[in-house]
């Protein structure tokens, strides 16, 4: 059995941070402390952590490996995604199952399992709910009962596709509560995106700059209100993917504020990129950067650093959902058939770190929070993942802050062919990324084995989730008077 002690740095919980030495036996933290040489067994690899920071694994809860969709298949498979990842400090994903309209969850969740069979690193799914009927409901519950699927996805946008009406939304949400299991939703109000990419279309402008015009954000503020409403009035908690502007920022600050268990993410790129990367005169740069919802002027960036530093946001992920420019040059004339998506698996640890912690914004606590342990807790993860503690996965990465890397498709191991991160210098970045108590990258030398990671069940929240919700929902507000 492997062994490996991780000697002289500072761990970094959500909660504190403090120098330890850390002892990894097979698959496991065994010891936290200090000076844990003496009770390292014979023969464990040691590494010299001095001068830097020991983190849990990063978890990135939202990321789409091999995912077809608008007519192509991602290019980063579930090794090649996981395995950037790892180069990156991320050491498991949850991804998405999204079954086609009238197709069985269960028989979507089996393909998806199987083609993630090839995965460097441990991983989970969020099960979209794509239409409704009696089987679906039966899927939800064998999907929470027996695989442990505890999260379940609704797409408010891509109108005659995976959109879901207002009465799938009420339906799947009811069934979620009583199963114990978290709605998300993708917050975009499809009727609109639909009549204004028409009306963008007809106005002449067709090139990737009609993207953001036909997704602006009140379309997403909108979706995100109706949501929180819908999850209010059925006393079910939710969770927001991508909030990207400060309308649905501020929708969920408001729900939050009356005692609504809402949850917000953030996306890495939503933090450090703005619109105008949409009017490159490059075609190809621009097609690159279509992703949903879009990257928004760059005032809406403030507002979502103070939704993570405030509490109001709780974790950052990626949607790591990458075409290579061949497919996304299919739309370069019509960018209504631009396939959306971006990559980032690997640079968001770096990135939030530079950009959050390097300036200010973030502690290095408040960044394992984001990154990994609110993600963790979210989705009944934790303490197993996101936290350094006896008995928790050895899933862990340890920090130089001192490091500098400039980001670029030249060198990232994603096999996309564009970065969206391009050219940015970043410093703070993994020496080491542990998955499995194993060396998973080290000082550049990325180590990723196909098939090594294992999927991780996630249980169904425990009683108190309904109960909780219920007492919320039952919660009078204060009448305002005038």
């Amino acid at each position: 059995m492997t062994s490996l002690l991780i000697r002289g740095g500072v761990v970094v919980n959500a909660d504190r941070a403090f120098r330890a030495d850390v002892l990894c036996v097979g698959d496991v933290i065994v010891a936290v402390g200090p000076d844990l040489k003496a009770e390292a067994p014979s023969g464990a690899e040691v590494i010299e952590a001095d001068g830097r920071y020991v983190m849990p694994g990063g978890i990135d809860p939202h990321t789409h490996m091999q995912m077809p969709f608008m007519g192509a298949v991602t290019v980063d498979d579930f090794f090649s995604g996981t395995a950037a990842g790892l180069a990156g400090g991320t050491t498991s994903i949850i991804d998405f199952v999204i079954p086609d309209p009238q197709e069985s969850l269960l028989e979507a969740y089996r393909k998806w399992r199987g083609w993630a069979q090839a995965s460097a690193s441990d991983y989970g799914f969020h099960v979209a709910v794509t239409w409704w009927g009696e089987s679906v409901s039966r899927d939800m519950g064998t999907l929470v009962a027996e695989e442990g699927i505890n999260s379940f996805k609704h797409f408010m946008a891509y109108k005659n596709a995976i959109m879901c009406d207002d009465e799938t939304l009420v339906n799947s949400f009811r069934r979620a509560l009583e199963l114990g299991a978290m709605p998300t939703v993708h917050a975009e109000n499809g009727e609109l995106v639909y009549l204004l990419q028409q009306e963008v279309v007809r106005s002449g402008v067709t090139g990737p700059e009609g993207h953001p015009l036909s997704r602006p954000p009140a379309v997403e503020g909108e979706a995100a209100n109706r949501a929180i409403a819908i999850a209010e009035v059925l006393g079910v908690p939710i969770y927001v993917v991508h909030v990207s502007c400060a309308e649905s920022a501020e929708a969920i600050a408001r729900a939050r504020a009356r005692g609504q268990r809402v949850y917000g993410e953030v996306l890495a790129g939503h933090l450090v990129i703005d619109d105008s990367v949409y009017r490159d005169p490059d075609v190809a740069r621009a097609a690159a950067h279509v992703m949903s919802p879009p990257f928004r002027p760059k005032a809406h960036q403030e507002v979502l650093w103070r939704g993570l530093q405030s509490g109001q946001l709780h974790t950052t992920a990626t949607d790591h959902c990458t075409f290579c420019a061949a497919q996304k040059l299919v739309g370069k004339d019509d960018f209504t058939k631009i396939p959306n998506g971006c990559g980032g698996v690997e640079e968001r640890l770096a990135v939030i770190w530079d950009a959050g912690v390097n300036t200010g914004r973030l502690t290095p606590s408040e960044f394992v929070a984001v990154t990994s342990a609110n993600a963790a807790k979210l989705f009944n993860l934790y303490p197993r993942k996101g936290h350094i503690a006896e008995g928790a996965d050895a899933d862990l990465v340890v920090w130089d802050p001192e490091r500098t890397k400039t980001l670029s498709a030249l060198t990232h191991h994603s096999r996309g062919d564009f970065n969206v991160f391009e050219g940015r210098t970043v410093r703070g970045g993994p020496s080491h990324t542990i998955s499995h108590g194993r060396l998973a990258y080290v000082d550049g030398d990325l180590r990723a084995e196909r098939g090594a990671g294992r999927y991780v069940k996630r249980p169904a929240f425990g009683a108190n989730f309904e109960a909780g919700a219920r007492q919320a929902h039952a919660r009078s507000p204060i009448p305002v008077q005038r």
